[in-house]
C-alpha cells in the first residue's frame, strides 16, 4: 500500500504562482503513473495533468502552456508547477498514484489552491 502526502497549496493572486508536491510513502519500483486532480465547490473532480513512468504527460486543456508536472522517481514524488493562476483554478488539488495493470488508486489528502485578490 502507498500513502501519500501533500504540500503546497494555499492563496496566491491571480496571474501568480504555486508548486504542489505529493509524496508516496514508498519507493515504487513498479512501473507507475502519477497524476494531479482538483475539485472546485459544486464541480466534479476532473484531471489536472498526468505523467506516466516514461515521462509523457498530459494535461487538460484549460491548464495548458500554464501549469508543468514533473517526477523525482528517486524520491517517489511528483510536483505541480502552477503559473499564471486564474480565479477558475482555485479547488482542492488532489495527487494521484496508479500502478498499471491494476484498478487501484492511491489518493493524497488534498490541498486548498485559493487564487484570489
Amino acid at each position: 500500500q502507498v500513502q501519500l502526502v501533500e504540500s503546497g497549496g494555499g492563496l496566491v493572486q491571480p496571474g501568480g504562482s504555486l508548486t504542489l508536491s505529493c509524496a508516496a510513502s514508498r519507493r515504487i519500483l513498479r512501473v507507475y503513473t502519477m497524476g494531479w486532480y482538483r475539485q472546485a465547490p459544486g464541480n466534479q473532480r476532473e484531471l489536472v495533468a498526468l505523467i506516466m513512468n516514461g515521462d509523457n504527460t498530459n494535461y487538460a486543456e484549460s491548464v495548458k502552456g500554464r501549469f508543468t508536472i514533473s517526477r523525482d522517481n528517486a524520491k517517489t514524488t511528483v510536483y505541480l508547477q502552477m503559473n499564471s493562476l486564474k480565479p477558475e483554478d482555485t479547488a482542492v488539488y488532489y495527487c494521484n498514484l496508479n500502478i498499471p495493470g491494476t484498478p487501484q488508486d492511491y489518493w493524497g489528502q488534498g490541498t486548498q489552491v485559493t487564487v484570489s485578490s
